[in-house]
């Protein structure tokens, strides 16, 4: 396993593409470690996992988030949000926290999220004399919403890994992703009550703004109910329900005159370049996790933890641990399709339900994805705000990822807050 390891984070140094690193660690270890040819077996392992009929809900859940994005949807959303949350103290970073809960529980993935929420919000910093790193911040953490409230393309590829019921996992995730979300914007409140030079321009919300901000909430909503309701009434399974969740989209898209051969050309064209990319990291993970098998990688981890016979909750901080330090230089996904199919035995193992713990996964690639050095939601923002230093927005992010730490410990002392949904619901 330590060969593996070295050989992982050689290939990461050399900067090759995540998706190349995983094919060709799987046919280096093949080569030093397998006594037998298993490049022979690649074709129909990645044949046989490619046409699942759960990883078509990648590219629908994708291009359903793409079609909100270039139908003005989400600017519309954003100022409804705002008119009910820019009275709080922190103003419109409220609006950033909950518009992007309202995106994530439409298109699934945290980087678009970030970006279309950053994209309508930024100019609102200068405008209202906002603190530009808190605001940033603020963007980020947001975003990381986009991978706990359903439905989220990471516990897809996190139920396919480990034949977890998918709905299972959306429900579980809904309770966490809302209190999450409450926990960000509490943070807000008690930094701009004790530095209000991190605060911005306030106004009291009035009936009337209230009434006219419904009809921009009333589309993202609607189109969660039925994304979501589909699956729990029993109509629909996740990936049915994607393409209803596209065709609801394309719907409204229509309704507001922004459907064009133009606009589903960029649609089209965001969703494959997206949706190529998370499933060849997926396809190719399997192809690594199938050496790691083969060549007896796997027992030797299970191997080591049994051995060192700690208790399952000190186990479990070590699992945690781990994680978060690889994901400081790991892409999320790859460590995801890298690690779970190998860790996951060895949590249940130690008695714990495999739902609480791809909740757990998620909340833990959610504080990853702000971390440097890689910290790919930080780069996404900057990329939006188009200007200053890098630092900035790692500065900001830092009380979000202490919420975040919170919300792990939270988990801990009470599995039930993901585990009551689901088994009330089934």
């Amino acid at each position: 396993m330590g060969i593996a390891l070295i050989l992982l984070f050689v290939l990461i140094a050399l900067g090759l593409p995540i998706a190349a690193v995983l094919g060709w660690l799987a046919v280096l270890l093949d080569w030093l470690l397998s006594p037998f040819p298993l490049q022979r077996a690649f074709g129909e392992i990645a044949w046989s996992h490619s046409i699942e009929f759960t990883l078509i809900a990648i590219p629908m859940f994708i291009m359903m988030g793409e079609i909100l994005l270039r139908s003005g949807i989400a600017d519309r959303m954003y100022n409804g949000v705002a008119a009910w949350l820019g009275w709080l103290p922190g103003g419109l970073m409220h609006a950033n926290i909950g518009a992007s809960a309202l995106f994530a529980a439409t298109s699934g993935s945290s980087v678009a999220t970030a970006a279309t929420i950053g994209t309508t919000a930024m100019p609102q910093v200068d405008r209202h004399g906002y603190s530009e790193r808190l605001f940033l911040g603020s963007l980020a953490a947001g975003g990381t919403l986009g991978i706990l409230i359903p439905p989220s393309i990471n516990m897809i590829i996190y139920g396919f890994l480990t034949d977890t019921s998918v709905p299972r996992l959306f429900m579980a995730g809904l309770i966490p992703g809302i209190v999450l979300a409450a926990i960000f914007s509490l943070v807000i409140v008690v930094l701009c009550i004790f530095k209000p030079s991190l605060d911005g321009d306030r106004s009291a919300p009035t009936a009337r703004a209230l009434l006219a901000s419904l009809p921009a909430l009333a589309p993202p909503l609607g189109l969660f109910a039925v994304v979501i309701g589909s699956i729990y009434a029993g109509w629909a399974t996740p990936t049915e329900s994607a393409s209803i969740g596209v065709i609801v989209s394309l719907m409204l898209a229509a309704v507001y005159r922004r459907l064009s051969w133009e606009m589903l050309v960029e649609v089209f064209i965001g969703t494959i370049r997206t949706s190529s990319m998370m499933i060849l990291i997926t396809l190719l993970a399997f192809l690594l996790n199938f050496v790691i098998g083969a060549t007896g990688m796997a027992n030797v981890v299970n191997d080591f933890v049994s051995g060192l016979n700690w208790s399952p909750l000190s186990t479990m901080l070590m699992i945690l641990l781990v994680y978060l330090v690889l994901g400081m230089f790991m892409d999320t996904l790859a460590m995801i399709v890298l690690t779970i199919p190998i860790v996951t035995p060895i949590v249940v193992g130690l008695g714990y339900d495999p739902i609480w713990f791809g909740v757990m996964m998620v909340l833990v690639a959610e504080t990853s994805v702000l971390t440097p050095p890689i910290g790919m939601l930080c780069y996404v923002v900057h990329g939006v705000r188009g200007r200053g230093d890098l630092t900035d927005v790692f500065i900001g992010v830092t009380p979000f990822i202490a919420a975040l730490m919170g919300m792990i410990a939270l988990m801990l002392a009470w599995p039930e807050l993901a585990l009551w949904l689901p088994g009330r619901l089934y």
